[in-house]
């Protein structure tokens, strides 16, 4: 059992938990994912992990209430106990000195996209931070970004704080303002990902993305989270998480992403049903 050991409500259906994880916490690196079941019967999904400390045997995880599972993993308190989680998953993001990096994160992006942000500073590139939400009470870890970025840029789709448009924009912002572009990575919804993979496209910049397709097992064996890159399959799980952005196949990953849909709104319907509220 995986103990929480701290939780947080960030923004409106996104938050933080912290679990006791000893052994993920000592070979997590940025990038990587674990697998959680909330118990014996649930789901297995896959969450990014946003941080850990080795030493205190823990890694936080930040996640966005979608279906049942997480909307279960958003009831449990401090004392409460996850039955399984599995990790570090997935093949680290390669951390090297490339020159200016720009990384874009959105919704529950902002805080998976922490650790790279911060290993790549770390390996003394100059990194861009660009973080979206719809609105500015969406909007969390500004702060703690703008520590490992030499610039954090913000945007709202509503224009209630700071510059009003999406990510995309931002990125064409630096672009026309001469600064070139050694590599863009780009972690949260598959659509914002997609649209920042043709941004960069035209310019040739290299351009990785994160891909969050459905996951059951996480090893490979399923073939659930397969995905088209550059005309071939690939693993999500064990293939990447990271991917090239302009060889992903966005289309047919955006549409297997909804092939459990009536069978989700099934499950939230029963768990709901129940009398299951957040305490």
């Amino acid at each position: 059992m995986y103990k929480v050991l701290f939780k947080q409500d960030l923004v409106p259906n996104i938050h933080l938990v912290k679990v006791s994880a000893p052994y993920v916490a000592k070979k997590a690196r940025p990038g990587q994912f674990v697998i959680i079941a909330i118990d014996e019967r649930g789901e297995r999904v896959p969450l990014t992990i946003a941080d850990w400390d080795r030493e205190g045997g823990s890694i936080t995880m930040v996640f966005m209430e979608v279906g049942t599972t997480t909307q279960r993993l958003a009831s449990l308190n401090v004392g409460d106990s996850i039955a399984h989680l599995v990790g570090p998953l997935g093949i680290p993001t390669h951390i090297d000195r490339f020159g200016t990096v720009v990384c874009v994160g959105g919704c529950y992006g902002i805080a998976a996209m922490m650790p790279i942000a911060r290993a790549m500073k770390e390996q003394g590139n100059r990194v861009i931070s660009i973080i979206e939400a719809r609105s500015r009470y969406l909007l969390f870890w500004e702060e703690e970004l703008g520590r490992v970025s030499d610039q954090l840029m913000v945007t709202t789709g509503d224009g209630s704080y700071a510059a009003q448009g999406w990510i995309p924009d931002q990125i064409k912002r630096i672009i026309d303002g001469g600064e070139k572009i050694d590599l863009l990575v780009a972690l949260g919804c598959t659509y914002m990902m997609k649209l920042c993979s043709e941004a960069s496209r035209p310019f040739g910049i290299k351009t990785i993305v994160h891909l969050n397709s459905i996951m059951v097992d996480g090893t490979g064996m399923c073939g659930s989270c397969r995905v088209s890159v550059g005309g071939e399959t690939k693993f999500a799980c064990v293939d990447g998480p990271e991917f090239d952005g302009h060889q992903v196949d966005w289309d047919l990953l955006l549409s297997r992403q909804r092939g459990y849909q009536d069978e989700e709104i099934h499950s939230l319907r029963e768990w709901e049903s129940q009398g299951w509220r957040r305490t």
